[in-house]
């Protein structure tokens, strides 16, 4: 049996923005703004793009003290979501809320997330290895049936 550790004591669940506006937030994630995005991901570069999906794009990114004073160097993985997307302000929500509040080793960690105007962004730790996905269904050693 695998038990997920919760990692926060909020006292209620945002349902929407403007909950998680007005919340105090997950002990273990923190609250970035749209410049300190900008700036880790130097601008959001093209050649720091990670991917894209449903949600939008995922760019590589460094936060250190040249981002937020006192920050110690992490590499990053942001995912920027596309107000034009499949997905929108609720599947949003839901990362946030879910993996703001567990912390397993077979689950990637939720670092922070920024929520400034109509800008929603998350950040995860940094896979260098790369996801399961591509270990599963794009490696060399896939097994064709």
């Amino acid at each position: 049996m695998v038990e997920i550790k919760r990692t926060s004591s909020i006292s209620s669940i945002p349902k929407n923005v403007t909950d998680l506006r007005n919340s105090p937030g997950y002990s273990n994630v923190d609250i970035f703004t749209y410049e300190e995005m900008t700036l880790a991901t130097k601008h959001f570069r093209p050649d720091y793009i990670l991917g894209e999906g449903g949600f939008g794009v995922v760019y590589k990114g460094v936060l250190d003290k040249s981002v937020r004073p006192g920050y110690k160097t992490t590499y990053v993985a942001i995912k920027e979501l596309n107000p034009d997307g499949l997905q929108g302000d609720r599947e949003w929500l839901a990362e946030v809320n879910y993996l703001g509040q567990l912390s397993h080793q077979n689950l990637v960690k939720l670092i922070g997330y920024c929520c400034e105007g109509e800008h929603r962004l998350l950040v995860y730790e940094y896979m260098a290895s790369g996801s399961l996905e591509n270990h599963l269904f794009h490696s060399k050693w896939l097994l064709k049936f």
